[in-house]
């Protein structure tokens, strides 16, 4: 291994671990601020990936209404602030909110896999 590709590799780990670390942190101030605002209830943070160059993050949900939208606008300097603060960054990354479009394609892989295990209503009568 070179020392270049070793310096990605630590890029890469850092990164990873500020996703991690950054979704925490999140979920933790989103659901602080749900206790004042009954449209962040029940929001799921389900992953959060960082640009590489760490200026923006971008914040995937479970869901995402438009008056869970309004709300997290409200709040989104809050927690950025508390973002910079239990991380120690030198410069937050910008935070952007948007449904996680992993759900979206497991449950169309779901959709079709039901649709694929039911038993034909012909199968049945033919034999």
């Amino acid at each position: 291994m070179n020392a270049q590709s070793g310096s990605k590799r630590r890029n890469y780990d850092r990164v990873a671990r500020l996703n991690r670390v950054l979704k925490e942190v999140i979920a933790e101030e989103i659901e602080r601020e749900s206790e004042f605002d009954d449209r962040l209830v029940l929001l799921t943070v389900t992953d959060v990936v960082v640009d590489p160059d760490l200026k923006r993050a971008r914040v995937f949900l479970a869901s995402l209404t438009e008056e869970t939208e309004i709300a997290l606008a409200e709040i989104r300097v809050a927690i950025q602030r508390r973002v910079g603060r239990e991380m120690r960054l030198k410069r937050t990354p910008l935070l952007s909110f948007e449904v996680d479009p992993s759900l979206e394609a497991g449950e169309r892989i779901e959709a079709i896999l039901r649709r694929v295990s039911q038993p034909k209503d012909h199968d049945e009568e033919g034999e």
